[in-house]
């Protein structure tokens, strides 16, 4: 017990020192810049609808389905892709998932998120060690407003972000109470501060990740071309805007109509470095292309900071992804074509 309320207390402490003098930084071209090139890797078995994940722990990878229509996620060894087995059966018993939002390695469990039953769920592994079962849920508060992703602090606290406006994260216990809200949305847009939170925050849809070897926290823009960094041990808050600005949107009957560049889809904090993955696709294009048939999903560019915000290196791709793995120890990066049979493939880093 003491130990649990020193790891609420511990968040609450790293919630409230968030200051509002944080590190403003603009970044308009990168140092190096480099070409790309996707080999597929051939898979054994399995059919993806939206492959939208891809998490390595040790000699496992798993991908996230957006769309599975039997499983959301299916399992494989590690770097081969040997089918392995399929969790997250789609359906709407209670032992089943309505929706698959990420997929996270935790201590060897694997993590998922359902948005439409607002429940967290960990898969750990038979004795046998090659199949998944579902060992424990966590059914979140309903104070928290469709959470879309989730990061793991610490054993007793889940980061999500917070879609109501209030704040920027929702710091949640194992048992998916609400603790605290923390931080503010970085926006210069005084009137929807002001008078439209809800549908700001919708347009500020941000993907997370965190890594617990360097307390650092990292967000990206759905829309626009904002990079956030939270570096939870220091306490400290850097705002990295790229020449696509801060996501524009308008407002219908309190919703956020997204306006501007598709931005971010993915993005993975390292020990050294945070990647992620860049569109930059506008509006006004997409619907073109999609009026001639012919429109490809996802973003062509990597990019690469410090873990301070500075920006390293572009790689440009030979062709649109979504979702990546970082594996330095390799030295690759896999990634999920959503536009291909072939949907999982991988990049050598130079």
């Amino acid at each position: 017990m003491h130990i649990i309320c020193l790891s609420v207390f511990c968040s609450f402490f790293l919630a409230c020192t968030f200051h509002s003098d944080d590190i403003k930084e603009r970044y308009v071209t990168f140092p190096k810049e480099q070409q790309l090139e996707a080999q597929s890797i051939t898979l054994d078995t399995a059919l993806f609808r939206y492959p939208f994940r891809v998490k390595v722990s040790g000699n496992k990878v798993a991908v996230m389905d957006l769309h599975g229509t039997d499983y959301f996620i299916r399992l494989f060894h590690y770097p081969d892709f040997r089918y392995m087995t399929s969790c997250g059966r789609h359906g709407d018993s209670p032992v089943e998932m309505l929706s698959a939002e990420n997929i996270r390695w935790i201590n060897n469990s694997l993590w998922t998120l359902d948005a439409n039953n607002s429940i967290l769920t960990r898969f750990g592994f038979a004795l046998s060690g090659d199949s998944l079962l579902r060992d424990e849920t966590v059914r979140l508060d309903k104070e928290l407003l469709r959470c879309l992703d989730f990061v793991q602090y610490d054993d007793s606290t889940f980061i999500i972000p917070d879609y109501s406006g209030e704040s920027r994260f929702c710091w949640v216990n194992r048992f998916g109470c609400l603790l605290r809200k923390t931080g503010l949305i970085p926006s210069s847009n005084e009137d929807a501060l002001k008078h439209a939170r809800p549908a700001l925050a919708q347009a500020w849809r941000s993907f997370i990740d965190y890594n617990p070897h360097n307390g650092v926290l990292a967000a990206v823009t759905q829309l626009g071309e904002v990079l956030e960094i939270y570096n939870l041990k220091d306490s400290t808050h850097v705002v990295c805007m790229g020449p696509g600005g801060e996501p524009e949107f308008s407002v219908s009957e309190g919703y956020g109509i997204p306006a501007g560049i598709m931005g971010f889809s993915d993005v993975q904090v390292t020990d050294s470095a945070i990647y992620a993955i860049f569109h930059g696709h506008s509006f006004k294009d997409i619907r073109r292309e999609m009026q001639k048939g012919h429109v490809q999903d996802g973003g062509r560019y990597i990019y690469v900071f410090s873990l301070q915000g500075k920006p390293l290196r572009k790689y440009t791709l030979d062709r649109y992804v979504y979702g990546i793995y970082v594996d330095e120890r390799r030295g690759v990066i896999m990634a999920t074509d959503v536009n291909s049979d072939e949907p999982i493939v991988e990049f050598k880093l130079i």
